[in-house]
């Protein structure tokens, strides 16, 4: 690769710089970068080649990824991001992520993302479990499907980039992380237009067909799901209080979209249930 070749810068939000460099991506790096790297690769080595390779670090210590192509939609999001077949798709693919990482041991050293102001990064930051849930085999997943996150092709997922937040949780957990953006799992007042009118519940249904869950991971989600929510709020006014992009977010709407959120979710959570047994 010529290290004149120019660089497009694709974000710059005053924390992080992240430019295209050819078919490679150029980022800062950060405590957890060496961990994700190893985990992308355990990813690749068991044939999930849906996420970026791992490159190493380039002549400036910045982190280098391979470059994924294809389409990232952004808000508001178009009719073909949130079809039931790009669902399914989406669910299929969570699944192929976590059937690669299962069994995976992290590095003894092993340091992971989190928002700002959160767990401390090592040992793993954890998102608990709702009171009373049975306990379920960890593995480490991605846990940020957001749509900024998720590259479609041919109008379908194709692969998930950013694994900032990657860390050892649950297969429900990190499903309803997913859920959580592409139900979506939220009042419809928050939602993108082409969302607005969704039946959550039976998107919900559709991942869940999708992806294989079994009847004892389908009666975990809407727990999961709320406790999710009721732990959102109070992390990120935590992140707030510290990162002033988060705490941008968090004037911008953030601070209201969390407790409508837990208000829809508990209102709500009845017929979700029913509709995944």
């Amino acid at each position: 690769m010529d290290a004149d070749e120019p660089e497009l810068v694709l974000a710059a939000d005053g924390v992080t710089h992240v430019v295209r460099r050819g078919d490679t991506v150029r980022r800062p790096v950060r405590p957890f970068s060496a961990t994700v790297q190893a985990f992308l690769a355990h990813l690749h080595a068991r044939g999930f080649d849906a996420a970026p390779l791992p490159l190493g670090y380039d002549e400036q210590s910045r982190e280098v990824l391979s470059f994924v192509p294809g389409d990232v939609p952004v808000p508001p999001l178009p009719d073909w991001a949130v079809s039931l077949d790009a669902l399914a798709t989406l669910a299929r693919l969570v699944r192929r992520a976590h059937d690669a990482a299962d069994g995976w041991e992290p590095p003894a050293d092993a340091v992971w993302g989190d928002l700002p102001g959160g767990p401390a990064t090592r040992p793993a930051p954890t998102d608990g479990a709702p009171p009373g849930a049975p306990p379920e085999p960890v593995l480490v997943a991605h846990q940020d499907y957001c749509p900024g996150n998720v590259v479609f092709r041919d109008h379908r997922p194709a692969a998930f980039i950013d694994f900032d937040l990657a860390r050892p949780t649950t297969r429900v957990a990190d499903a309803v992380n997913a859920l959580h953006w592409w139900a979506p799992l939220a009042d419809p007042v928050d939602r993108s237009p082409a969302l607005a009118d969704a039946d959550a519940a039976e998107r919900a249904r559709v991942f869940a067909d999708a992806y294989g869950m079994t009847a004892e991971q389908r009666a975990l989600v809407v727990p999961r799901a709320l406790w999710r929510a009721r732990r959102s709020t109070a992390r990120m006014r935590a992140a707030a209080e510290v990162d002033p992009v988060f705490r941008r977010w968090w004037d911008e709407g953030v601070k209201d979209r969390g407790p409508r959120t837990e208000r829809w979710l508990t209102a709500e959570a009845p017929r979700i249930a029913e509709r995944l047994r």
